[in-house]
């Protein structure tokens, strides 16, 4: 991943906990402001999401794209990008580990290119903005 942005926070659940919610797309709609829809496309072997379809609404930026999704364990997902009305890059990983007794680190690393031109650093604000919210919103779904 080249340039990107990475945040952490610590959920009160188990990594299973945490990427139970993680691996759930249909429930996305409800806990992530911007997604509008969510279509698993293509499952693996384990059952888990391999390619997914989102349509996002955030306001000004409106999209639909696909997501090949990587799985290891309830330890990290990673994703990439495999077709996008505005985006040349969306890549990304949720990486969970133990901490104490039933809590889990959760950081969120993502890279963003936009098929339009952008300075680096709006681009790394948006990025942040995405992370900070899904964090928020991913802890408030686990937690409550």
């Amino acid at each position: 991943m080249a340039e990107h942005t990475r945040a952490s926070i610590t959920i009160d659940a188990t990594p299973a906990e945490v990427m139970a919610v993680i691996a759930d797309f249909a429930a996305y709609p409800a806990w992530t402001g911007e997604v509008k829809e969510v279509e698993v496309l293509e499952s693996a072997a384990d059952g888990r999401a391999a390619q997914v379809r989102l349509l996002l609404d955030a306001g000004a930026i409106r999209d639909e794209h696909v997501l090949a999704y990587t799985w290891d364990g309830d330890r990290e997902v990673a994703w990439t990008l495999v077709k996008s009305q505005m985006l040349r890059t969306l890549d990304g990983s949720y990486t969970l580990a133990g901490v104490g007794t039933g809590a889990t680190e959760v950081t969120y690393q993502l890279a963003v290119d936009v098929k339009i031109p952008m300075l680096g650093m709006i681009k790394r604000k948006a990025e942040k903005v995405i992370i900070d919210r899904a964090l928020a919103g991913l802890k408030k779904r686990v937690e409550g």
